[in-house]
């Protein structure tokens, strides 16, 4: 069997730059980056530590070879907690600016085997679409990442709605991840923040996004759920039903259900029966690999959990080929420059 090129939606990114940023004027916001633990960088956001980040989180070298031992040729670069939306207006657009640029900078250096997701500071619309401006046409940017809602507001905030009409105009596709969870307090024991909060979220913004009437309005918008789409393909029985005898959803013209392959979906389920009911609900077109880079709760090895699933042919996994195009070619990245590589 031929092996098509891999590349990974969900491999996160630390530039030294941004760690920088937030040990410098962070602390003012709760946020604080130490780098006195030997083994790495330690972020901690509202009194929550991440564990140390190893050198491969910032390190291109080092992510190479991590790369190159998992058969994976190209990373799609994207930040996480804590992203960007704690901070001031000001803060919060070199934080943005620092995290894009260091993301050119690798797709400069290795044009081959690094892209872009960049981070707007969309809780300020106007910067964002200014940042949005300043990165469009640069080739290493295909795509915008963005937390499954913005502080306290939801996707389907209107104000939000300027910058989802200029990503829509450039053909670039939104990665949703989650920055904070649903009752945390809750979730805070055992891990469960992770476990349960994550899948939740995006349940909850994809929700908001059909509820909203956000992919309405914006109908060739494209939107990648992480985490398979966390609980939000497993819940899509209930919300259709519910939709059809509940008032408060009768604004929406079609049901839910209808809405699922508007989304992509990466491959991050952690069970073989849950990515086969998620490929049998939305078609392998609409699943692209990823592996949560490098977290402890990341496939270490994302490439097999492709090329050995069962349920996929060779027919399908040639469809990776078809994305590594889209994800490559910056001119031809409107529509499916997020379908990366799954099948």
């Amino acid at each position: 069997m031929t092996i098509a090129p891999s590349i990974d939606i969900h491999s996160h990114f630390y530039p030294r730059e941004f760690l920088d940023l937030i040990e410098k004027q962070g602390n003012r916001y709760s946020v604080r980056c130490s780098f006195e633990d030997p083994a790495g960088p330690v972020i901690e956001m509202n009194g929550h530590r991440l564990l140390p980040l190893d050198e491969r989180y910032f390190d291109l070298e080092a992510r190479l070879r991590s790369m190159d031992d998992q058969g994976v040729d190209m990373h799609a670069l994207s930040l996480t907690i804590p992203m960007v939306y704690w901070a001031p207006g000001d803060l919060s657009r070199q934080l943005s600016e620092v995290f894009n640029d260091a993301c050119m900078e690798a797709h400069e250096q290795y044009p081959d085997r690094f892209v872009g997701l960049a981070m707007l500071p969309m809780q300020e619309p106007s910067l964002a679409i200014a940042e949005l401006g300043r990165v469009e046409n640069n080739p290493a940017i295909r795509g915008v990442y963005m937390a499954t809602r913005i502080g306290e507001r939801e996707l389907s905030d209107p104000v939000f709605f300027d910058v989802y009409e200029r990503i829509e105009d450039l053909g670039l596709t939104i990665f949703l991840h989650p920055v904070t969870v649903v009752d945390p307090d809750r979730l805070k024991r055992f891990y469960l923040t992770n476990f349960i909060g994550n899948p939740t979220e995006s349940a909850i913004a994809a929700s908001h996004l059909i509820f909203g009437e956000v992919l309405d309005r914006f109908p060739k918008l494209s939107i990648c759920l992480p985490h398979a789409g966390g609980s939000f393909p497993f819940l899509i029985g209930r919300i259709s039903h519910g939709w059809s005898v509940r008032q408060e959803c009768q604004h929406l013209e079609r049901s839910p259900s209808d809405y699922l392959r508007r989304f992509h979906f990466d491959t991050i389920t952690h069970s073989p029966s849950a990515l086969d009911y998620l490929l049998q609900l939305v078609g392998a077109d609409r699943v692209v690999m990823g592996s949560d880079f490098c977290f402890d709760m990341s496939y270490e090895q994302p490439v097999k959990i492709v090329t050995e699933h069962p349920s996929l042919d060779d027919e399908k996994r040639a469809l990776i080929s078809v994305s590594y195009t889209h994800l490559r070619a910056h001119e031809t990245r409107h529509d499916l420059v997020c379908r990366l590589l799954l099948e």
